[in-house]
């Protein structure tokens, strides 16, 4: 890569940054459209976000972000302009740079997820699903499977209020998809699904009870970085199809290029 005066500057945001696999997965794409511009990680916490946008936005030669955990659903306040898919699902995980500063934000993480599924041969339509997690990538994928046409969809979180007020705008955008916060047998769902960061550190509790898993069931995770989770190894162990986090990356990464105006 040779950097010089012309490369377009893009980042990835997070809190932590070390996990993030989305610097190579994106130099790939600029290598592939002959694109001059680098992807570079940028740690700030919550309480950093406003004045990093502000800085953001002062600089010309930079032409957008990637969103990642923590910051997904604050990208709604915090950006000029959302689009309504994001701002349905509460989150944004992808902004823009316009030229005169502004910041515009959209989300494909639940797209890269069903993508993902279906490229490994894994269909979601008619199925039953426990999602883990009620935060910006949980809510992106729950939207993104009762648009796919799921049968039903039990959505466990720590916080039940978030969960119920999660399944309810699901319901409400796609009223024949059963969507709830009553968590009925992990048994009775076909595909079991974490959206939660649970499983990056070595001291997370695992997201859910494995012991109650079945051999017949497939077992998703958004998470890329350990790439097999205690989740997944447990999922394995028990004989379940496994379904890792990185390909919901890849199926959305040139769209996430395409956004922030990097490829056409």
């Amino acid at each position: 890569m040779k950097i010089t005066g012309r490369t377009r500057v893009y980042g990835i945001i997070a809190d932590p940054i070390h996990h993030v696999k989305t610097p190579e997965a994106m130099h790939l794409v600029f290598d592939r459209y002959g694109v001059d511009g680098v992807l570079v990680p940028i740690h700030v916490s919550p309480d950093g976000l406003p004045e990093m946008m502000a800085g953001l936005r002062q600089m010309r030669n930079f032409g957008g972000f990637i969103a990642t955990v923590p910051h997904k659903p604050a990208m709604i306040d915090l950006c000029d302009e959302v689009d309504a898919h994001a701002r349905l699902i509460g989150a944004a995980n992808i902004v823009r740079r316009e030229p005169d500063g502004r910041m515009v934000g959209a989300m494909l993480d639940g797209i890269g997820f069903v993508t993902a599924l279906r490229q490994a041969g894994i269909k979601p339509e008619g199925t039953r699903v426990w999602l883990c997690g009620a935060g910006g990538a949980s809510s992106a994928i729950a939207f993104a499977l009762a648009e796919a046409g799921v049968a039903s969809l039990t959505i466990s979180n720590r916080t039940r209020d978030k969960a119920a007020e999660l399944a309810a705008r699901v319901r409400e955008a796609f009223p024949a998809v059963e969507a709830s916060a009553e968590e009925s047998a992990l048994e009775e769902h076909d595909l079991v699904v974490n959206g939660t960061s649970l499983g990056m550190r070595p001291e997370d509790p695992l997201p859910l009870d494995t012991s109650r898993l079945r051999k017949e069931q497939v077992v998703a995770e958004a998470i890329m970085e350990p790439a097999m989770t205690p989740l997944l190894q447990a999922a394995q162990a028990t004989g379940c199809r496994i379904q890792l986090g990185r390909p919901m990356l890849d199926a959305q990464i040139e769209l996430m290029a395409r956004h922030m105006g990097a490829i056409p």
